[in-house]
């Protein structure tokens, strides 16, 4: 099973950490994508390597995506690349995680209309302004997408991400053959 992680420099650390650890601690390839390959850098300066540009992302050779908060989404969200990519993920109805201030991509995507979801409390009106049904809650899960507000709903948010990932895994594989 393979994960895309989308991120750029001012990620939140915890909220790009914890799930990526969560998913290759269960035997699954995670990616990280951002506007160019190399080193991403955290607000609290950890480091990551994106291995992949967004520009190179081809969605149908992964099974999910997941979307950290922090700054970084304030400038993904003006990609046009990103909001894409977020696209075809939601066309296909693969696994969709969004934290913190992630759910701002979602919205650019226009992707929300009709969902229910949660994000930082900052985001709440901007989220209900695109039409969707916002829940403050720790972890709001409708269909495909899991959202959660901040870093303290980690443990909610990766519990709820990984059902649907095994739930996945029980499917038919994605088509692409990149990387394997």
């Amino acid at each position: 099973m393979r994960i895309l992680i989308i991120s750029a420099d001012g990620f939140e650390d915890s909220e790009l950490l914890k799930p990526r650890d969560a998913c290759t601690d269960a035997g699954m390839q995670v990616d990280i994508a951002s506007f160019g390959r190399g080193p991403i850098v955290g607000k609290h300066r950890c480091e990551v390597e994106a291995g992949i540009a967004i520009d190179e992302v081809r969605p149908e050779d992964y099974d999910a995506l997941i979307l950290p908060g922090g700054t970084a989404p304030k400038k993904l969200r003006r990609s046009a690349e990103v909001l894409a990519v977020v696209r075809a993920f939601f066309k296909a109805g693969k696994p969709v995680g969004a934290i913190c201030h992630a759910p701002q991509i979602l919205i650019s995507a226009g992707v929300l209309s009709n969902r229910s979801a949660t994000c930082y409390k900052t985001v709440a009106h901007e989220l209900a302004a695109a039409g969707a049904c916002y829940r403050d809650s720790e972890v709001v899960v409708d269909a495909n997408l899991v959202t959660s507000r901040k870093p303290s709903d980690l443990p909610a948010f990766v519990r709820e991400l990984m059902r649907k990932l095994r739930a996945r895994q029980t499917q038919t594989p994605v088509t692409g053959t990149a990387g394997r």
